[in-house]
């Protein structure tokens, strides 16, 4: 199939016999132009089939009117639902958004953001990846003098816009139930502890405990990752202990689901025989047998904030202050940690060699 040739402004230009800055200023908007002179170019743009070139318009022009975006995960429900606010704050600003995905992967989420750069958007919104240790390149974005968002998964450096949940608070809360209800031998499934929301969570737990004057169990606090497959992992490792806790807090909803596959294997009970809780929740929470009781986060809302928060960093005419806001999480309880049930035991068990192996195909949240 022949390239067809796209159409220019010379093209525009030529139809009206008028000059090509006059079609470019007609076309966006500008005072200079009549409205009569703006109409019949637009009509005439309309009809040859005309598509601004962004790119050409970005190496002219100090604004691009695009931010970019990158992620960990997009499968997941948690960043596909923060996403699509992103998407909808920045479509009522007139701004367009370029997404990329990082998989995790610290080199691919360096690349992302020089592509990013490359591309000149007008600022940066991102969640970081669980490997993510050297943040040479987001001093670099600074000092270009572009705004950085960190959302949910932040770091904690100044000079960087952040929206994050309550994470410390809302694990506290959520852990505190448990031992409200009667459990005194509690283990934390942490993820990591070098991003934030693994520090985080676990010092939401080791509060809760501390209040209570209940001793902390070191082998009863496991670092893996943040994924389905480090929750089944991590339980696995925990059924190793010679001795059982009564209850398990997974720092993700992820790590709930391979916790919840892990013990089916087992044919350890859930709640009857061990009981969990999560911080944040997902789409497949409703169709377990057993749904697990979770901190809810305001997933939503920390979309719309991030992106309100780089608006207001790209609009402000000096250089901009940082905002840090934190969200406010919610207990929400489910089927799990109604009340105290579990009767803890030594189990022998023989390990799968992956949850991959039997995946649940499911959508998650972190």
């Amino acid at each position: 199939m022949k390239k067809t040739q796209q159409v220019t402004l010379s093209d525009i230009a030529g139809k009206l016999g008028v000059s090509k800055v006059t079609v470019s200023k007609a076309l966006r908007g500008h005072p200079d132009i009549s409205r009569e002179t703006a109409k019949k170019v637009k009509k005439i743009a309309k009809d040859l089939g005309y598509f601004p070139n962004y790119m050409a318009r970005n190496l002219s022009s100090k604004h691009s009117n695009t931010i970019g975006v990158v992620v960990p995960k997009i499968a997941h429900y948690f960043f596909s639902t923060m996403i699509e606010t992103i998407y909808d704050v920045a479509f009522e600003n007139n701004y367009e958004i370029i997404l990329t995905v990082s998989q995790e992967d610290a080199k691919r989420e360096l690349y992302h953001i020089k592509s990013l750069l490359s591309m000149r958007v007008d600022a940066l919104i991102m969640s970081i990846t669980q490997q993510t240790t050297d943040l040479a390149i987001f001093h670099k974005v600074q000092e270009m003098g572009v705004p950085l968002t960190f959302v949910d998964r932040i770091v904690d450096e100044p000079g960087f816009n952040t929206v994050s949940n309550d994470d410390r608070g809302g694990t506290f809360k959520a852990v505190e139930h448990a031992i409200n209800v009667g459990y005194t031998t509690l283990a934390l499934l942490g993820g990591y502890e070098h991003v934030n929301i693994g520090r985080q969570r676990t010092l939401g737990f080791t509060d809760a405990l501390a209040k209570h004057g209940i001793p902390i169990r070191p082998e009863w606090m496991i670092y893996s990752g943040f994924g389905e497959e480090d929750g089944y992992r991590d339980f696995l490792k925990l059924c190793e202990s010679d001795e059982m806790p009564e209850f398990v807090f997974c720092a993700t909803f992820p790590m709930a689901l391979g916790v919840y596959r892990a013990a089916e294997e087992l044919g350890i009970r859930i709640p009857d025989d061990i009981d969990i809780m999560c911080f944040g929740s997902g789409i497949a929470n409703r169709f377990l047998s057993t749904r697990i009781s979770c901190v809810e986060q305001p997933v939503s809302e920390l979309g719309k904030v991030a992106m309100e928060v780089t608006l207001a960093s790209l609009q402000s005419a000096e250089e901009y202050t940082p905002r840090h806001v934190v969200l406010g999480t919610t207990l929400k309880l489910a089927d799990t940690c109604i009340r105290k049930v579990a009767v803890p035991k030594k189990i022998y068990y023989q390990p799968a060699a992956s949850l991959e192996a039997a995946s649940t195909g499911i959508d998650s949240l972190d």
